[in-house]
């Protein structure tokens, strides 16, 4: 038995969870771990498993999921925990995934997007935490970045003398286009993070995971993060829909809004290009080189807006498309 496996045994003694039976459920791209709790009497609940000696922290993900509970939306409950060692005991919301049941009814899309987007919209409501960092302009700058040191690089083996000017454009048409940071944002808000809970009613409807690392960011953020996904296709009329949908809930600016939203869209999409090359590199995570060429299409989509002429002319020069060879150049460095 590990250290770890021990620890996990004397803190699950200590609650109502001690004669559980533990499965695992599918990680993520963190050291996080999750198991399904089977209690005899057929309850269930969810371990996190988040090592503190690997970098985690389980408090960001308990202060906002109360938050998000106390606002009405559906995070899950916490019902035991030990934030000194990395543990925790969540309501199990199912495995209903937007992903998976999208996969099973492809036609309920519409539907469950709505759904997201009243989410949002109702989140969008409430003022975020105070102490909350806040995801600006340079830090966005910042993690737009990792396309350069990190796609780019593995890609072509090379750095980029045009980094810095890259860095300046970006963080130049963010602060003119998208400065704000006043609404929570969960920043991996997306298909594989929502959960459809068709028994609840309202907002409620949708299960959140994910959201430790929430920040105060631009209220467009977590919508370009849905309907611009790196490991599904959203149609097109779904995503032009949801905008306006959005607009329409929140009465924001329609084309101010409309320019932030595919601002932040060219600002995501270039962070994930680097994450995703990072994942592999640095991380041995190689399958997430096959999503690079969808991200990489979502961000041509962003970078024909007018407003980004800048950007995508500065793209279009120093960052290569992703092709079969580049992908397979950056698969045979991951990581051992």
């Amino acid at each position: 038995m590990t250290d770890r496996t021990a620890a996990m045994a004397d803190f699950l003694a200590s609650t109502d969870w001690h004669a559980a039976d533990a499965r695992p459920l599918a990680g993520d791209a963190s050291n996080r771990r999750y198991l399904r709790l089977h209690r005899p009497d057929g309850a269930r609940a969810v371990l996190m498993d988040a090592p503190p000696e690997k970098g985690e922290d389980v408090r960001p993900f308990t202060r906002i999921a109360r938050y998000l509970t106390g606002i009405g939306l559906s995070a899950p409950d916490i019902l035991a925990e030990d934030t000194a060692r990395g543990f925790l005991i969540l309501e199990d919301l199912g495995d209903a995934l937007f992903a998976r049941v999208l996969d099973r009814a492809p036609d309920d899309e519409m539907r469950l997007y709505i759904a997201a987007t009243d989410v949002l919209a109702a989140l969008h409501h409430h003022a975020p935490p105070s102490d909350l960092p806040p995801y600006s302009p340079q830090v966005m700058a910042d993690m737009s970045s990792l396309s350069f040191d990190w796609y780019l690089k593995g890609a072509t083996g090379e750095d980029s003398p045009a980094r810095t000017k890259f860095h300046t454009t970006v963080h130049d048409l963010l602060q003119l286009h998208a400065p704000e940071t006043d609404v929570l944002i969960q920043r991996d808000y997306h298909a594989e993070n929502l959960l459809w809970l068709p028994e609840r009613t309202g907002t409620a409807r949708v299960g959140l995971l994910d959201f430790q690392d929430a920040m105060r960011g631009h209220r467009a953020y977590d919508l370009v993060s849905v309907l611009q996904d790196a490991r599904r296709d959203v149609s097109p009329a779904t995503e032009s829909a949801m905008i306006a949908h959005y607009i329409a809930a929140t009465d924001a600016d329609p084309d101010r809004f409309t320019i932030a939203y595919h601002t932040l869209g060219a600002q995501r999409n270039l962070r994930i290009l680097g994450v995703f090359a990072r994942l592999c590199l640095r991380d041995g995570k190689a399958h997430y080189i096959d999503l690079i060429p969808r991200v990489w299409g979502l961000l041509q989509r962003d970078l024909a807006h007018p407003a980004l002429a800048p950007l995508a002319t500065l793209v279009q020069s120093t960052l290569p498309a992703p092709t079969p060879a580049i992908l397979t150049r950056l698969k045979e460095q991951r990581a051992t």
